[in-house]
């Protein structure tokens, strides 16, 4: 059973995280200050920090989280699955299918025109690499000497895929879906 603090903490986070988006979008993620988004959602410089390192942290809080999440929904699928198959259908099931597609793109829009967002983002998904590479090497098998150099170019390949992808459709408008960008990414780098 949930304990009411919990709740309560994470109330007040989205809370936060929504004005603060709001702000970000509406004056642009450079010009906005920290003392700017407690002021508006109510909340002290100290319990902002409670809550978020940084400030980058409120737009891009949860995406490390996300390599447990693409890592174990990787597990799901059959051994025997082509491996890039599987990666693409993993990383592409964590999205949020029923976000914004308006918002999502006015998000990506700041996070790679904003070098901090870009290089915390960078970084974040750097942490995938150690949740998602103990899974492939375990799908690649033998030989033993070179599976955690083979397992880690593997995850740093289709992350790197994904970001390119998540930059071309940001570019373009999102004229098309973003999973057809990062199967256009994988295609190009794991030649059939």
């Amino acid at each position: 059973m949930e304990r009411l603090w919990d709740r309560t903490r994470r109330s007040v986070q989205a809370e936060i995280v929504q004005v603060a988006m709001d702000l970000f979008l509406r004056k642009g993620f450079e010009q906005t200050t920290i003392d700017e988004i407690v002021a508006v959602a109510g909340v002290s410089r100290r319990s902002f920090f409670r809550y978020f390192g940084t400030k980058e942290d409120v737009v891009l809080g949860g995406l490390a989280d996300e390599g447990t999440r693409v890592s174990a929904e990787l597990a799901k699928h059959p051994d025997d699955e082509d491996l890039w198959t599987a990666l693409r259908s993993a990383m592409l099931a964590v999205g949020d299918a029923e976000a914004d597609e308006e918002r999502t793109l006015a998000v990506a829009r700041m996070m790679y025109g904003s070098p901090s967002l870009r290089a915390r983002s960078i970084e974040k998904h750097l942490r995938w690499q150690s949740d998602l590479v103990p899974e492939v090497r375990r799908r690649l098998g033998p030989p033993e000497e070179t599976a955690d150099l083979r397992a880690a170019a593997v995850v740093a390949s289709a992350i790197t895929c994904l970001d390119v992808a998540g930059e071309a459709w940001t570019r373009a408008g999102a004229d098309r879906p973003l999973a057809v960008y990062f199967t256009e990414a994988l295609d190009a780098v794991h030649c059939r």
